[in-house]
């Protein structure tokens, strides 16, 4: 059986949470001066969640990271009513034309 892109998506945000949660408990708060987890109305670390987020993953009003969830994201992965991204969703999303096109083009189903 062939491992798709989409079946490790989820694989790597577990990975990545793992991680974050391994270095707080180990009492790192930060790594090449960002912060593990971050909150706050502005907030930039490799965990982040505000209103004005930054980090690899992220969440809030207006997010931006690798995978990012907000009313406005940017990322890779990026969920929201406004977002942008190679694998985006949303009311506005720049990408699901791509994702969906990847998606009709891996099945085989080409006719456009």
């Amino acid at each position: 059986m062939k491992m798709q892109l989409e079946d490790s998506i989820g694989a790597a945000v577990a990975v990545l949470l793992l991680v974050a949660l391994g270095l707080t408990v180990a009492g790192v708060e930060s790594v090449v001066g960002y912060d593990v987890l971050a909150a706050g109305q502005t907030a930039l670390g490799y965990l982040a969640a505000g209103n004005f987020s930054v980090g690899v993953l992220s969440g809030g009003i207006f997010s931006v990271g690798l995978f990012s969830a907000g009313i406005f994201s940017v990322g890779v992965f990026a969920i929201g009513i406004f977002s942008v991204g190679i694998f985006s969703f949303g009311i506005y999303a720049i990408g699901f034309y791509a994702a969906r096109r990847h998606v009709r083009d891996a099945s085989g189903d080409a006719t456009d």
